[in-house]
């Protein structure tokens, strides 16, 4: 980099390893991370920005973590202080190494028991909807009380499905806000979907929407039963427009990239080709 320009400040250095890291697309931030200390060439300014990067990464990205006899996301909704999350559906927390993806010191954990009726309710109708969906699916669903008594319960969901032998990898994930007041309960999601193709090229697919839906209360399995139906409805009908997308544009917008045929208006004879350099090849 000194070679062109001004020279980047060890803090900038970071920052522009920082963003790297985050952005790794899923399944591949250990090899971003070991292509970003390649280049910067300087372990102090790499460990500057890695660590917090790295959670961050795994926060955002919903890594899966075993724990115990279970599985837990690590996501922002379950971060408590000194590098813990929470498992809300054993009540215990646990450290997590985000370089080795491991949980450690298991231990109990107070959480809101104002809400546990509806969140037990809703994880379980939201298992049995994962089991039936999500090949890996995993999802935790924390609980708490909002500032106006109401209750909210988050349901993040992930699943992956990562391939580097054939060059691709790909992660789902969806968060869900039930905002439970009276009989009313406000659903809102976001679903994301993000697949990495890189056999030849560099190719990834970065999609994301939002969905909204109102839900009337009138007991704790009515409402996690219609919490179940109205994700599988969104993520379902989210699914299959990108899938109607992704064909719309074989047909269209990737033949525009390029050229049907060369300049010549004939396909090329890569046989023909190649006999024409192995003829020269053997006259020389």
């Amino acid at each position: 980099m000194d070679d062109y320009g001004e020279q980047i400040s060890d803090s900038e250095k970071a920052r522009i390893a920082h963003d790297f890291i985050i952005h790794s697309p899923p399944g591949e931030v250990e090899t971003v991370m070991k292509d970003v200390r390649t280049l910067l060439n300087n372990d102090n300014t790499f460990v500057d920005g890695m660590m917090s990067a790295l959670t961050k990464y795994r926060m955002d990205q919903f890594s899966p973590v075993s724990v115990d006899d279970g599985s837990v996301l690590i996501t922002n909704h379950g971060k408590l202080d000194e590098g813990r999350f929470l498992d809300p559906k054993s009540q215990r927390s646990f450290k997590y190494n985000v370089s080795s993806k491991s949980a450690s010191d298991v231990q109990p954990e107070q959480v809101d028991s104002s809400v546990e009726g509806w969140r037990s309710e809703i994880e379980n109708s939201i298992k049995d909807y994962i089991k039936n969906y999500y090949p890996n699916g995993v999802c935790t669903v924390y609980g708490n009380s909002g500032d106006g008594g109401e209750s909210v319960i988050i349901v993040c969901i992930e699943d992956h499905k990562f391939s580097p032998e054939n060059f691709w990898n790909g992660r789902w994930r969806s968060e869900w806000h039930v905002t439970i007041d009276g009989g009313n309960a406000k659903v809102v999601g976001l679903l994301k979907t993000q697949v990495h193709y890189y056999e030849d090229g560099n190719v990834q697919l970065v999609s994301q929407k939002e969905c909204k839906d109102n839900l009337t209360v009138s007991s704790e399995k009515q409402i996690a039963d219609d919490v179940a139906k109205l994700l599988a409805k969104c993520e379902f009908d989210y699914q299959n427009a990108i899938i109607d997308n992704y064909r719309s544009m074989s047909t269209t917008t990737f033949k525009a990239l390029r050229r049907q045929l060369p300049v010549t208006r004939t396909r090329i004879d890569w046989n023909k080709i190649l006999g024409y350099q192995i003829g020269k090849e053997i006259g020389k």
